[in-house]
């Protein structure tokens, strides 16, 4: 088509003609464009101390961050570094145990029998003396032995109950009898204390008298 016929087609389509508009994607990153054009454009002119400032206050914060992780973790090893070292005997500790335990029963089955012969008796000191010096080598690695008192109150945490005892004097609920001492390692259990537990004293019978008595008993009225 030659310029004399694109000239009267523009003619003929008259002054209402619109021109295409652009596409919609054209204009999206146009405005993109704009926008990050506007951000550089900030980002320069931000005063240089500020951005500084800025800058060392982040680091300052992960520094922060960053010690109190460190000293968390130093606390952390410490802690588990002291509880090896207090509780790596606890297995060897409570296979002791049965030796100190029928040290103390042969003890007391022989001191009330024994005590008064002469020969026998400084067996029997040599035997305590050893039973003492067990004990003390015990504590020193942290074990340590408890006895409950009679009347002390009942604590599973650290009593286990083997039977009940019916002894009106002690309160319901306490220890009656100690059957075999306990152990502790540092401040965990390494062995609770067998007692016996006080049971309350039955409720005595009603007398039966006094039931036939009241059935018995004339009425005031005849």
């Amino acid at each position: 088509m030659t310029d004399t016929h694109r000239a009267d087609a523009n003619a003929d389509a008259g002054p209402d003609a619109v021109e295409p508009a652009a596409p919609e994607g054209a204009a999206a990153e146009g405005g993109a464009a704009e926008g990050g054009a506007t951000e550089a454009a900030q980002a320069q002119r931000e005063d240089p101390a500020l951005a500084l400032a800025r800058e060392a206050s982040e680091l300052r914060d992960k520094l922060l961050r960053t010690l109190a992780e460190m000293e968390n973790l130093r606390a952390r090893t410490a802690r588990e570094v002291a509880d090896s070292r207090t509780y790596a005997v606890a297995s060897f500790a409570r296979d002791i145990l049965t030796i100190a335990d029928n040290m103390a029963r042969a003890l007391q089955t022989l001191r009330a029998e024994l005590k008064e012969n002469a020969g026998v008796k400084a067996l029997l000191d040599g035997v305590e003396l050893t039973e003492r010096e067990l004990l003390k080598v015990l504590d020193k690695h942290g074990v340590r032995k408890f006895e409950p008192q009679p009347g002390e109150k009942f604590d599973p945490n650290l009593h286990q109950a083997m039977y009940e005892v019916v002894d009106p004097s002690l309160p319901g609920g306490t220890v009656a009898q100690v059957v075999q001492a306990g152990y502790t390692i540092g401040e965990r259990m390494l062995r609770p204390a067998l007692v016996a537990v006080a049971k309350g004293a039955p409720k005595p019978p009603a007398d039966p008298s006094a039931n036939d008595n009241s059935q018995t008993s004339p009425d005031p009225t005849d």
